[in-house]
């Protein structure tokens, strides 16, 4: 992260702004102290919207119920 003062980054903002869309961080200083970092912005994500899906599935009853065969088949049994 580059550092600059405060009268520099006033005259060179527009070659800052170049550093910073390429993907530089920058520090602006105030007689030798750290007072803002200059960044790429990055907008929000939208907010998902929940429920979009609602009511368009079916889980059915038997869900958690395996055939035999294929139980015995994770258990190790059979053959």
């Amino acid at each position: 992260m580059d550092r600059v003062n405060v009268h520099e980054a006033k005259t060179q903002l527009s070659k800052l702004l170049e550093r910073v869309e390429a993907g530089e961080r920058i520090v602006i200083s105030r007689a030798g102290h750290p007072v803002a970092v200059l960044s790429a912005y990055a907008p929000a994500a939208r907010p998902r919207r929940l429920g979009l899906f609602a009511g368009q599935g079916r889980i059915p009853d038997d869900f958690d119920q395996l055939p035999d065969d294929l139980l015995a088949a994770f258990e190790g049994r059979g053959r």
